[in-house]
């Protein structure tokens, strides 16, 4: 559904934004409450689950392409993917690798569960909105939003969209892999050809082992704080 200006949806974009794009241009306004307004010459609209955006790795998460799609793979290049995610509140992931490397800007309060091969042990990195994270290809991790609201990302992979059996390696894939079974559909990544799945495998069931045992991290008091402190601000910048 498209806006027209004082709708109600076109509120959610700054002031003077929708009427002024070229053709082609969009804008897209990712709120603190994890809404996504989308803005074009066409009119405004609110992006969601129900509309323009695909699974992402696990039921309930979803994401939105800015480039590349979810067929992207060295078969079908476009260098790399970026694409807007949507975790659902105070969720996580399934553990998982990536066949390349991998960027996330979290724009709430989320964390991110690495598995540190050299201490042999997770280590969960804390994020606030606007931080970015790098992930080398094939490291284990897993994303979680410690929020109470939706949490939008921005994420980007090296060469690799979501239905490339190499754009998420679980531990279940890394043992199947390990005991052999190599029945894919297409080639797998470099870095996943040189792999110890074994190694891989235990790595990610280390860190579903840390997510049982330890769950999500809350926010803190203060981080609650400037989450509404955020919205008032945002408040106060968009035209109502």
């Amino acid at each position: 559904m498209s806006g027209i200006p004082h709708d109600g949806i076109s509120d959610a974009m700054p002031s003077g934004a929708w009427g002024t794009l070229p053709a082609a241009v969009e804008l897209y306004h990712l709120r603190p409450d994890g809404g996504i307004g989308l803005a074009d010459r066409e009119g405004v609209r609110e992006l969601g689950p129900e509309r323009e955006f695909l699974r992402f790795i696990d039921d309930g998460q979803f994401a939105h392409y800015l480039v590349g799609d979810a067929a992207t793979s060295p078969e079908r290049p476009s260098n790399a993917t970026v694409k807007l995610g949507v975790v659902e509140p105070r969720s996580a992931f399934t553990p998982h690798a990536h066949g390349g490397e991998h960027f996330v800007l979290s724009l709430g309060h989320a964390a991110c569960g690495l598995y540190d091969a050299d201490r042999d042990l997770v280590t969960e990195v804390p994020l606030a909105p606007g931080m970015l994270i790098r992930i080398p290809e094939m490291m284990p991790h897993s994303f979680a939003n410690r929020g109470t609201d939706p949490l939008t990302i921005l994420a980007a992979n090296t060469g690799y969209g979501i239905d490339h059996e190499d754009y998420a390696i679980t531990a279940g894939e890394a043992e199947r892999r390990a005991a052999g079974d190599t029945r894919m559909a297409g080639q797998v990544a470099v870095a996943a050809a040189t792999t110890d799945y074994r190694a891989l495998a235990a790595a990610l069931r280390d860190i579903e082992r840390h997510q049982q045992d330890r769950g999500i991290a809350t926010t803190t008091v203060r981080e609650r704080l400037a989450a509404r402190l955020r919205r008032v601000a945002t408040a106060l910048e968009v035209r109502r």
